[in-house]
């Protein structure tokens, strides 16, 4: 049944109320398998004796009086409507409806599964003669429609309190128990968001807690790893050294500006290293690549819990309907579709195959033109290099590499925001070039192109720094330059690592700041600035009209929705996007910077609640839809945790100092063939791994005392037969370094291996749960039949002997 509204605040805008009666809802639950309650289940009778079950009951009663209450948990109070997960449940049949729990009509079938019927019947059903014209989907695309949303139960706010006088509806109950930020410390309640939103969007905030959950123990070793390197700070034999090396000179680190310098200026440099790099990098990389596997393994047993209570064990995606834009470009082409059996549009193979070969040299493009924008961020940072070494502060003269690295780590910051904006452009171009088939390879595509453009776009200059920056840059007097003008940048005597680190740390505060200004910030103003038009509407009318201006209109519920903001076009790929984004910071370079788990932690507990406030009161309602799992998203994931494994290998072996270290305290140190010191056997280690320059040569410096300079390599010296050839000691670290990577890699795929063979996709109590489940559900609906057989048998009986004279 249709219902023309005017809208109060809009005189363009004709609202069309869709009702559907219980005849037309109970028709399509059949057709579309929709599963409802139809017996409550009692787990002690099902799975122990009465005896048994009261034993336990009494002991639980026994336990719970002594045990300190969790305050994370939702008092089951506050959840007073979540009965239906308790019961049994079938598809529902219009035959058997008396063996369903229909208690009340109106009840029966909630609200978003009212929504998902009517939002089925509206994809089927045709508005002209014509094999396209069908759907709602095509009547947005033409204009038809401005736009198609399930309005919100109601308001969300009440001048009352829940404690005294209970939810108003299901959308009050979440924000009250969900959305406030209040309710930072509580667990989700998952049934109340996928009885509201839908299991799609439900499966997505369990997956969130799930992961922000996870965080905690990666968070908590993060952080004592740091602290590990802040309390050896200054017993540290490598910054001892440094600090200590007042006569030691350096070579100057840039061509022209640049002085030679004391290797003692740089001892809180050294000193900022130790905090990132020391003996708990090694054990901190291993550690999160078992725990990507251990998240991921257990996600998996999760998400099984998750799909039988939900009633998604049994369900299967019903064949979706295909996009308008596929019908409208292969009207002409049609095939017999194999499940259906009903002739549908289809794309030629060579057709399919130019369109995707055009695809995937756009994705290169971009990619191409991310690379670009690292190598613009390479030569600002070789001419800002000498820009803060000749800069007239004092302080900036001083730090001119940390006034490099922050500067270029912003200006990369800048264009990774700016270049996002095109990335979406383009993939949506691309993805749309593509012609997919339905609306969820549509979504598979569009999140593969964003992923890989983003992640690309995120870590292209971090891989920069990590892997290449400082090992071209050749040695004094025989330095590499770039278009034989600027000279390459080199590392400093204490390693990479600390640009890494800085790099990782800007653009992850900052993301995640500018992301949550994104989400919540821009709907906010978006939605003030709206009813601010609606209220200067209203107090026109009313002054036109003569009325009071104290006396307000009460709009209803679809006007108040449609004033919101859509949800995102995308649907859920950008909130998901942001997070394997940020899954992918914690994990990829986690040896350079052991507080990325605990910063995600922290983004990720305000995330949810963001989230959280923004469905719930900023956006409109979003359509309720079905899922089993997160879809391509699972395999992004175990792929980065792949990636992991063998970037943290790289960085322990190539970038950081460990190796380097490691080999000299065994074999060049003053600990070989004694007891082993860790601290001991690096006495040395910083003159080991400096190589003696003859400045002589090239900058005519006379003076003895002055004459020679130090860099950091393992060179001959300047006297040796070979001058300035590498020495056995570079062969050794370089064999070490390979060998760290073979045996690391190998160690830590066979742990994740093996770990993922022990941990089963799915619990065997659930398993058995199932099982015995199904046996009562049969039993059940075999009683049930049999007792309305009776029951018919006797009505029609005594009807018989009534009639019979």
């Amino acid at each position: 049944m249709l219902e023309k509204e005017p809208s109060l605040t809009n005189t363009d805008i004709m609202f069309v109320k869709i009702h559907a009666p219980w005849d037309t809802l109970c028709k399509y639950a059949e057709q579309m398998n929709i599963r409802m309650p139809f017996r409550k289940k009692s787990y002690f009778t099902d799975w122990k004796s009465k005896a048994m079950g009261s034993r336990f009951h009494l002991r639980c009663r026994q336990i719970k009086s002594w045990l300190p209450r969790n305050p994370m948990k939702l008092d089951k109070e506050a959840l007073p409507d979540l009965e239906e997960t308790d019961c049994y449940t079938a598809p529902f049949s219009r035959a058997r409806m008396h063996h369903f729990t229909i208690n009340n009509r109106h009840t029966f079938f909630s609200n978003s599964t009212r929504s998902r019927i009517v939002h089925h019947v509206l994809q089927r059903t045709k508005y002209e003669d014509g094999k396209s014209k069908m759907g709602i989907n095509r009547l947005l695309g033409n204009g038809t429609y401005e736009a198609a949303f399930p309005p919100h139960e109601g308001g969300y706010k009440s001048r009352h309190p829940i404690k005294t006088h209970g939810a108003q509806n299901h959308r009050h109950l979440l924000y009250e128990r969900w959305a406030r930020w209040g309710m930072w410390y509580k667990y989700q309640p998952l049934d109340l968001i996928r009885r509201y939103f839908g299991e799609k969007i439900g499966l997505y905030f369990a997956w969130l807690g799930w992961y922000t959950g996870m965080l905690i123990p990666a968070a908590l070793v993060g952080l004592l790893v740091f602290l590990y390197g802040f309390l050896t700070m200054d017993t540290s034999q490598v910054s001892k050294e440094i600090c200590e090396a007042n006569t030691t000179i350096m070579c100057p680190m840039c061509e022209e500006n640049c002085n030679p310098w004391k290797l003692s200026d740089s001892c809180v440099y050294a000193k900022v290293t130790h905090l990132f790099d020391n003996g708990g990098t090694v054990f901190f990389a291993i550690f999160m690549a078992i725990w990507a596997t251990v998240f991921l393994e257990f996600w998996k047993r999760r998400r099984a819990e998750l799909t039988y209570d939900w009633d998604l064990i049994d369900w299967e995606e019903e064949e979706e309907n295909l996009r308008p834009q596929f019908e409208a470009k292969y009207s002409r082409v049609e095939r017999v579709n194999p499940i259906s059996g009903k002739p549908e549009p289809f794309q030629p193979f060579t057709d399919k195959l130019s369109r995707l070969m055009v695809s995937v040299s756009g994705i290169f493009f971009m990619i191409s033109l991310v690379l670009t924008a690292v190598f613009a961020v390479v030569v600002f940072r070789l001419i800002a290099m000498e820009k803060f070494a000749s800069f007239d502060w004092e302080f900036v003269k001083k730090n001119w590499q940390f006034a490099t690295s922050g500067t270029g780590v912003c200006i990369n910051f800048m264009i990774i925001m700016s270049l996002n904006v095109v990335y979406e452009k383009v993939a949506y171009l691309l993805t749309n070039l593509e012609h997919p088939r339905t609306e969820s390879e549509w979504e598979n595509s569009f999140a593969l192109k964003m992923f890989l453009f983003q992640f690309v776009n995120l870590n292209s200059s971090t891989f920069y720094i990590a892997f290449f920056l400082g090992r071209f840059a050749g040695r004094p007097g025989k330095y590499n330059k770039l278009f034989n003008r600027w000279r390459l940048e080199e590392c400093h005597p204490s390693g990479c690592l600390i640009d890494l680190c800085l790099q990782m740390g800007v653009i992850m505060v900052l993301k995640q700041i500018w992301n949550n200004f994104m989400e919540l910030g821009y709907p906010l103003l978006q939605n003030w600035w709206s009813r601010r038009k609606i209220k200067q509407t209203e107090r026109e009318e009313r002054t036109r009209g003569g009325q009071n201006v104290e006396n307000k209109v009460q709009l209803p519920q679809w006007d108040k929705d449609w004033n919101l903001q859509p949800m995102n076009a995308h649907g859920l790929v950008d909130e998901y996007l942001e997070m394997v984004l940020q899954f992918g910071f914690t994990t990829i370079f986690v040896a350079a910077f052991p507080l990325a788990p605990l910063l995600a932690l922290l983004n990720n507990i305000i995330e949810i609640r963001l989230d959280a406030y923004k469905f719930v009161t900023q956006w409109r309602r979003p359509m309720p839809a079905r899922a089993t799992d997160i879809g391509i998203w699972y395999g992004i994931l175990e792929g980065i945790g792949v990636l992991a494994v063998i970037t943290n290998a790289f960085v322990i072996a190539i970038t950081s100092d460990y190796i380097p270290r490691f080999v000299y305290a065994f074999r060049y140190g003053p600990c070989v063939d004694k007891e082993y010191h860790h601290e001991k056997c690096l006495q040395g280690y910083m003159n080991s791994s400096l190589s003696v320059f003859d400045m002589g040569v090239r900058w005519n410096v006379s003076e003895e005392q002055s004459r020679y300079c130090r860099y950091r390599d393992y060179r001959a010296s300047p006297w040796s037969p070979v001058p300035y050839d590498f020495t056995l000691q570079f062969w050794h670290v370089l064999a070490a370094r390979l060998a760290f990577i073979i045996v690391f890699e190998h160690l830590v795929f066979g742990i994740k291996s093996f770990i993922a063979y022990l941990i089963p996709d799915m619990p065997k109590s659930l398993c058995d749960r199932m099982r015995r489940e199904k046996y009562l559900m049969q039993e059940m609906m075999y009683e049930a039949e049999l007792e309305h057989l009776q029951k018919e048998r006797k009505k029609n009986g005594r009807r018989y002997h009534h009639e019979w004279p």
